[in-house]
């Protein structure tokens, strides 16, 4: 027996959206959906793991999301990624993420691994973070964070 979850006043089975578009309100694609995750004492869609080629499946917490469509899944703000580009306020290259760091409590993400060359990386809190789209732009400028 499948899950139901609702949209647009109708019930569908969770497993209908298995392979569906997951897109952010930029239009940019992030794979489709792999799994939906479900509170098994509420019933409630708590996130999903969305699977893009042949990189890693992320999963996004249900406050990324804002609605199950027909035929996607429509993101109110655009995910951090693993290999986004990140730049400074000014719009300099800092980077890309490498790692993720999560919360094991909350599954919420706590920071930021950004390579800094070949061997080199550092590690930014989402508290330094101005905001998320195509790249991730960190609130000062490359200077600052050089010399603190």
């Amino acid at each position: 027996m499948a899950t139901q979850i609702e949209y647009d006043g109708k019930h569908i089975k969770a497993d209908d959206f298995k392979g569906k578009k997951v897109i952010d309100r930029e239009g940019i694609e992030y794979g489709n959906v792999k799994h939906i995750h479900i509170n098994t004492d509420t019933l409630e869609v708590v996130g999903i793991t969305v699977h893009k080629g042949l990189q890693k499946d992320h999963f996004l917490s249900r406050d990324y999301i804002d609605r199950f469509t027909e035929e996607s899944v429509l993101l109110s703000s655009a995910p951090i990624r693993i290999d986004s580009q990140v730049v400074d306020i000014d719009g300099h290259k800092v980077g890309k993420i490498k790692r993720l760091h999560m919360s094991v409590d909350t599954n919420e993400l706590e920071s930021i691994e950004v390579s800094a060359g070949l061997t080199s990386s550092r590690i930014f809190r989402t508290s330094e973070i101005w905001g998320v789209g195509d790249k991730v732009i960190l609130r000062q400028t490359k200077d600052q964070y050089k010399n603190p």
